[in-house]
């Protein structure tokens, strides 16, 4: 099943004080306590939804530990780690030993590739949906396709701009920024195709570049919905988590809520805005294992 099985930490160390992403706002205080609050929602919401949630510790070492989706894609009892932002490498080793706990074969890309995991790689039956250029290499997509045979789907997303149209460099990382750093806050896996049925996700058509957009309308194993702006923007839209029957998403979509609603698809809305402060929502604090 799709999201059969989620691996979670806790928001018990969220702070803002490094500035990964053009979400983070200067002089905006992060509350802890309401963020707990938001991240045991989250976790009650998949639990519905008929996933089992499997909790470690989040590392004391870094503020964005809630986000779990960056640690690793997962597939067939492998684990391929994820090279992360200089300010959140403490979690690459919590990440390891975690999963090397949890009976996970660990492995490691050939060569110091970026790869944000599950955070820029979507899977959807044979298919993996890729985002490239800001927190993942197109090389590491490549490779963690092929690794896990997989058809990947490579996608670009639109860069943060400064006022004279340059792209912007990100001054805590250093790495090239954007609003869509990770593919899964402008996609998302609703169904995964079966021998009946094709698989359908979810897009902004906006968020993409041309010839991605060009990509994503001529696909022909799944159905498509395409994300109101607006809404992925303000509302973290995208950044839902489906079982394939049952979604939990954004409480502030209502148009897309519809369109999956349309679609067969039952909804659960917990409500976050305190964890959206570090760029994430639901589907970061989750890892599909």
């Amino acid at each position: 099943m799709l999201n059969s099985t989620l691996l979670m930490s806790s928001a018990h160390y969220f702070g803002n004080d490094h500035k990964l992403n053009p979400y983070y706002e200067d002089g905006a205080t992060v509350d802890t306590a309401k963020a707990e609050i938001e991240h045991r929602g989250i976790m009650d919401a998949l639990h519905r939804a008929g996933a089992e949630i499997v909790t470690v510790d989040a590392p004391p070492t870094s503020q964005d530990g809630v986000y779990t989706a960056n640690w690793a894609l997962v597939r067939d009892g492998r684990a391929l780690m994820a090279t992360l932002p200089p300010s959140r490498q403490s979690e690459e080793a919590w990440a390891k030993d975690r999963l090397t706990e949890l009976g996970y074969r660990i492995e490691h890309l050939p060569q110091p590739w970026r790869f944000s995991g599950q955070g820029d790689a979507l899977v959807c039956g044979d298919l993996v949906f890729c985002g490239a250029g800001y927190r993942s290499d197109e090389a590491a997509l490549e490779y963690a396709a092929h690794h896990f045979g997989l058809e990947r789907i490579q996608l670009q997303t639109l860069p943060l701009l400064d006022d004279a149209g340059r792209p912007v460099t990100n001054v805590v990382s250093g790495w090239p920024d954007s609003y869509w750093y990770d593919i899964d806050l402008t996609l998302a896996v609703l169904r995964e195709p079966d021998s009946t049925s094709k698989g359908l996700i979810a897009y902004c058509p906006e968020a993409f570049t041309p010839e991605s957009r060009a990509i994503l309308a001529g696909l022909d194993a799944v159905d498509t919905i395409e994300i109101d702006e607006r809404e992925a923007s303000d509302a973290f839209a995208c950044n839902l988590v489906s079982t394939g029957t049952t979604v939990v998403m954004s409480d502030q979509a209502p148009l897309l809520r519809a369109d999956i609603e349309s679609a067969g698809l039952s909804v659960i809305t917990p409500h976050v805005d305190e964890l959206a402060k570090g760029g994430g929502y639901i589907r970061c604090t989750s890892l599909w294992i």
